[in-house]
């Protein structure tokens, strides 16, 4: 299948249903695993079985037979696919041969099956075995003249038991060096939120969208991104709760969406419309929506009603009065023409926002990747403290996490900015003294390798340099890199964009079991809402020579450490002693770890603010002020679009399951640029016209993507969107939070320049 000229039509049909099963149906018989994959089905998600490897979503708390959505069953039917990528695999094709192929062909190969080291003379990976491929890293990790010239990427797929490990070996090595995938998404919630809730977690717990009695749902695709999230929503309007939904793409499942698990509602072709209020909002706008609803409520406050939870504003909070000023001074023709909403709608959600007792305000990247998306956190936070929606059942704020664990993997350790305590919990637990300044978070990781001074890199998982932005940058630095390291299950384009020297060394993956000399091991996941469960794979490994990652793990730290203190070997069989450890270093959140975790459903960690308490610096939930209405730099360029990049429904996060697009109606193509008809109209374009969009910049870099199908959609005036990683060229490495760190993808200035 090529990526050529796309086709469009709109789907008419709900999100999920018969759609959803039928696409299920199909890719288990194109990945030849229709008994195999069946089978997995039925074991994911469950207690005893193993934990989706897509979304951090929380299974179900009235378990089900089946607890898993369409792209849970892409992601298990191409982990557990019948193809292989083997040596022969690579004798056939040159790195250079496999570059001009596309990523959707590079994952359709299969798993890979041994180690591999790429070899400059040839230009082939050729097989490695694993003792040679520790060795080289331990070499080259050794040679550094600084431990601070490696980087250590971590996937949100990692379970706690190897990050935690991995933080320790590189903490022991001597850097805090964690580049994660976290950075690309959900940092400005790990570093937002402390500073008003003393936490970088959500509060919202699954049972909570069972009492709410109002959601928001702000910048996030729930139907393609967290399928399962939909049957909360829909249980929830069944209810008659309202949902306000946010976003500047009006999405099918929203819209309308059928549970393929409801026997009743797929007999009768029947759907549930999900938003009770869908705010089409500008690119941007989302700062100046909630200023104008704390508005409303400022307002009508200051008018006699009683509104505000002035109880727990005076017994929790600080600095409400400074963000009352800042919204009110706000005028009504700004906060619409920022928003792209009118006063009317804003008056709307106000209303519903206030007759409400219990508020979850979820939200995703369409929130968190602006320039200011840590700031923008806090506002959602400002909004939901102003009624008390904290410590109550159905309120609270829920930013819903992308990959499996990515949430886990900052918990147990992977951060770039650990406290000081955290450091001294690890000395003492370990008995060697970690370092103490921070590390680099993505942006800073490729600079590093830009100016030279990064000579390593090691990527637990992932696909790190298609997910980075400014791709002809981030391409030219990895290249300069004396050693890159994949450890991962299928072939990616972080494979052939390499160091001097590379490894692919692939994994045992989350559907397989794991068994060493202790027997069979399990390992365990954190979802977004704070629920620790154990995963134990039911199927047997790929290859003979998979490693798990703990392993790995264990051994780069033996080969980079001889002088280590810690016992690496004992971690290798035995996982409990491992979460032995996890708990001595998080006593508060893990006692008893090994124990608790062998109850069928897990056991939450504990979120302070569910209790009402603040681990700020002075003890209080803290309003936090955002003057003016705009959450990215303004740019004058009169012919300026705001671009974001978004998934397509066939996509979990790098990883392209096909060319189309079935719930936007787009089929054969990614190279589409999704835009207001008037906006076309105004750039004298013809409907389906080719063109090529450009980066408005200042930094004399020239970023441009070609080749981009213009598609008439119902965008707001001024806004177009188009598929991530295609579109990655266009963000630069600056154009980021400064709090955070985390790419602005969902803001960049553009400007069509031709065909």
């Amino acid at each position: 299948m090529a990526d050529g000229k796309p086709r469009f039509k709109a789907y008419e049909q709900p999100a999920g249903g018969w759609g959803a099963a039928a696409a299920t149906a199909k890719i288990l018989l194109e990945q030849s695993v229709v008994a195999k994959g069946s089978r997995a089905l039925l074991a994911m998600n469950q207690p005893g079985g193993f934990k989706c490897p897509s979304c951090a979503f929380p299974d179900a708390e009235c378990k089900k037979t089946l607890d898993f959505c369409e792209n849970g069953a892409k992601a298990l039917a191409f982990e557990a696919t019948k193809f292989r990528v083997t040596r022969e695999f690579f004798e056939k094709h040159t790195v250079s041969e496999l570059m001009e192929q596309s990523d959707y062909w590079l994952e359709m190969q299969g798993r890979l099956t041994e180690p591999m080291r790429y070899d400059a003379g040839t230009d082939h990976y050729v097989p490695c075995d694993w003792d040679s491929a520790f060795a080289l890293i331990g070499s080259h990790l050794r040679a550094l003249e600084s431990p601070h010239q490696a980087e250590f990427y971590t996937s949100g797929r990692t379970p706690n038991e190897a990050a935690f490990l991995y933080s320790i070996f590189v903490r022991e090595f001597g850097t805090n060096n964690f580049p994660d995938c976290s950075n690309m998404c959900h940092e400005p919630t790990s570093r937002g939120l402390p500073p008003a809730i003393g936490v970088g977690k959500g509060t919202v717990i699954l049972e909570d969208f069972a009492h709410a009695e109002a959601i928001f749902v702000m910048g996030h695709n729930s139907g393609t991104n967290a399928p399962r999230m939909m049957t909360a929503l829909v249980e929830a309007r069944k209810r008659g709760v309202p949902i306000v939904v946010v976003n500047p793409m009006p999405e099918r499942a929203f819209i309308r969406f059928t549970e393929p698990q409801d026997i009743v509602q797929m007999a009768t072709f029947g759907s549930t419309p999900i938003a009770s209020e869908f705010v089409h909002i500008r690119i941007g706008g989302d700062l100046a929506l909630l200023k104008g609803i704390m508005k409303v409520i400022f307002e009508r406050e200051a008018q006699g009603e009683k509104i505000i939870d002035q109880d727990f504003i005076q017994q929790h909070t600080v600095g409400m009065d400074a963000v009352r000023d800042d919204a009110l001074a706000q005028a009504w023709p700004e906060i619409v023409r920022v928003s792209g909403v009118s006063e009317e709608q804003i008056r709307r959600c106000a209303e519903i926002y206030i007759r409400s007792c219990a508020t979850v305000i979820c939200y995703g990247m369409g929130v968190t990747q602006h320039q200011q998306g840590s700031k923008l956190t806090q506002q959602v936070a400002n909004l939901l403290f102003l009624k008390g929606n904290f410590g109550r059942p159905g309120a609270g704020i829920s930013p819903i996490r992308g990959h499996s664990n990515v949430q886990g993997d900052r918990t147990v350790g992977i951060d770039e900015k650990p406290s000081q305590a955290y450091l001294d919990r690890v000395r003492d637990v370990f008995g060697f003294e970690p370092p103490r300044a921070h590390g680099h978070h993505t942006v800073e990781s490729v600079a590093a390798m830009q100016d030279g001074t990064a000579k390593v890199f090691i990527g637990l998982g992932g696909n790190f340099v298609r997910a980075v932005p400014d791709t002809d940058r981030s391409y030219a630095a990895m290249r300069k890199l004396a050693l890159t390291v994949a450890i991962t299950t299928k072939l990616n384009r972080g494979h052939l964009v390499h160091g001097r020297d590379a490894l692919i060394l692939p994994v045992i993956a989350r559907s397989e079991a794991i068994r060493t000399a202790a027997g069979e091991q399990f390992i365990t996941i954190e979802d977004s809402m704070s629920n620790v469960t154990a995963s134990r794979g039911v199927l047997p490994p790929a290859s003979p020579d998979l490693l798990p990652e703990v392993e790995i793990v264990c051994r780069m730290a033996r080969a980079a450490l001889p002088g280590s203190k810690v016992p690496w070997e004992s971690y290798i069989d035995d996982y409990d002693a491992i979460r032995d450890k996890i708990a001595e270093v998080y006593p508060a959140l893990y006692s008893g770890f090994s124990e608790k975790i062998k109850s069928p459903n897990g056991f939450h960690l504990d979120v302070a603010p569910r209790r009402l308490v603040w681990l700020t610096p002075n003890g209080k939930a803290n309003f936090l002020l955002f003057p003016g209405l705009d959450v990215n730099a303004p740019v004058s360029d009169p012919g300026m679009l705001r671009l974001a990049t978004v998934r397509s429904h066939d996509q979990f996060n790098t990883t392209i399951y096909s060319f189309n697009d079935r719930y936007r109606g787009v089929r054969d193509s990614r190279m589409v640029l999704f835009m207001n008809v008037d906006d076309r109209i105004e750039r004298g374009l013809e409907p389906n016209a080719s063109i090529t969009l450009e980066t408005i910049s200042s930094d004399g870099v020239e970023r441009r993507v070609e080749g981009l199908t213009v598609l008439d959609y119902p965008m707001p005036r001024g806004s177009v969107a188009g598929y991530y990683p295609e579109l990655n060229p266009l963000l630069p490495l600056e154009y980021h939070d400064k709090i955070s760190g985390t790419p602005a993808a969902k803001s960049i200035p553009v400007r069509v320049v031709g065909s």
